[in-house]
């Protein structure tokens, strides 16, 4: 995918947004990308190799599945709503290790 340098956001449209949105919408666009486009959950690695390779593919599905079910209400985001993103983007942080392909 080139350049490597530019992230289009499919779920942004050209307004505008505050970073912490910005940020939730470009980091599971890198997740949606890696899956998506550069087949990461079928490419050449070993997900069986060891338990830690499961559960991350384990997590990977789950946040993907998350993202694609994900609606952003039109309203800034409820303290709940709220939370409910940042552990999502926690989550996301702690297996980035596995976005590679």
């Amino acid at each position: 995918m080139k350049p490597g340098n530019i992230l289009k956001i499919d779920t942004l449209n050209g307004g505008w947004r505050d970073k912490d949105s910005v940020m939730l919408h470009a980091c599971f666009q890198l997740l949606s990308d890696c899956i998506e486009k550069e087949g990461l959950l079928s490419g050449h690695t070993d997900w069986d190799a060891d338990n830690k390779h499961r559960a991350a593919k384990k997590e990977l599905e789950e946040l993907y599945a998350w993202w694609q079910s994900h609606e952003e209400e039109d309203i800034p985001s409820s303290d709940e709503k709220h939370q409910e993103e940042n552990q999502m983007l926690i989550r996301l942080i702690h297996i980035r290790w596995a976005l590679w392909t």
